[in-house]
């Protein structure tokens, strides 16, 4: 199998039309911190330097994964970085959570005022003076889109953001964003067994010359091809309270696994590539974003941009997984509430 690593510039994709070109796979930092339990900052670091090193230029963090803890990690890995590499790295960063000093959250901060104070604190942890694209985690229910945007707007205009993204939007959120200052991209969950943006979402994405960046393409490690029936899962991970990693429905997405295996097996390549390099194939103006906390994992999570799917592949790996096949909602029911996306 392919898990080897270029030293090689990546191939580059466009987020949307008025955003940067940014390597073809993005780096999701967020198990580095938070959600996955312990992870080994160590290890971390040398897989942001790796990635860096591979090519890949974009970091997605949020300001509330580890509350500041991964910004503070980014930052670290980016100073100990190589100057040429660390002058390529864009940062993605989303904000808006509202955090407990338990690790609870407690709902979303859209307005105006909080927007410009959630930047403030990104920027000095991330120790630079811009974001390069910038997003609420979720819609805030009590404050209109129309203010949340207004207000990164006015951060682009003061050098402080360079570009405006989205995160888990309808179509209708959406349009009404773009009507007020360019979005570069939208970041929503993306893969093999979370498909429900083919619909309406991504069609409106591209009216509007926005790009997807897709998080979630390995389905939390449903879908790597590592995950098995029997694992355990540590405490403080967020899988254990996710409904696709529950009883019944793990067995059953799991077997969708195991059909996957098959068509992986046959092109010499692993589950993990396969299900990204799908991704991948969906179009040009969509970036998934690998959640690699290991250079292992992220050799291999590379090793899907030299995978190519012609036909023949798609329709067979559609036959194994169809649209809606998964078994179990995509987060618990309190959080699915969260996602104007949903509604």
């Amino acid at each position: 199998m392919n898990t080897t690593t270029t030293t090689t510039a990546l191939p580059t994709r466009a987020l949307g039309a008025t955003g940067p070109r940014v390597s073809a796979l993005g780096l999701g930092c967020m198990g580095m911190s938070a959600l996955y339990g312990e992870a080994d900052r160590a290890e971390s670091i040398a897989t942001v330097h790796a990635a860096l090193d591979a090519g890949v230029t974009l970091l997605d963090t949020g300001d509330f994964y580890g509350m500041g803890h991964n910004e503070l990690l980014i930052n670290e890995a980016l100073r100990t970085a190589p100057a040429e590499a660390r002058e390529k790295a864009l940062t993605s960063v989303k904000f808006g959570a509202l955090r407990t000093v338990e690790g609870g959250f407690t709902g979303y901060d859209g307005r105006p005022a909080a927007v410009k104070n959630f930047a403030a604190y990104s920027l000095q942890r991330l120790g630079t003076d811009h974001i390069d694209v910038y997003r609420i985690a979720r819609v805030d229910p009590d404050v209109p889109i129309e203010e949340t945007v207004g207000a990164i707007a006015e951060l682009v205009e003061a050098g402080h953001v360079r570009h405006i993204g989205l995160s888990e939007v309808g179509a209708d959120t959406l349009r009404r964003a773009a009507a007020v200052a360019p979005i570069a991209d939208l970041q929503i969950e993306y893969s093999l067994i979370s498909r429900g943006i083919e619909d309406r979402i991504l069609p409106a994405a591209r009216e509007l010359g926005i790009g997807v960046t897709a998080y979630g393409v390995l389905s939390r490690g449903l879908i790597s091809g590592h995950f098995t029936r029997d694992r355990s899962l540590a405490p403080g991970d967020f899988r254990g309270m996710s409904p696709r990693f529950q009883g019944e429905n793990l067995g059953r997405n799991l077997d969708l696994v195991d059909r996957l295996r098959v068509i992986a097996d046959a092109k010499g390549v692993s589950v993990a590539q396969l299900a990204i390099a799908w991704a991948l194939s969906r179009g040009e103006d969509i970036v998934p974003l690998v959640g690699a906390r290991r250079r292992d994992r992220l050799a291999e999570a590379l090793g899907a941009l030299d995978v190519t799917l012609d036909a023949a592949d798609l329709a067979a790996i559609e036959e194994a997984v169809p649209a809606g096949a998964a078994a179990g909602a995509r987060y618990p029911e309190a959080q699915m509430a969260h996602l104007d996306s949903e509604h």
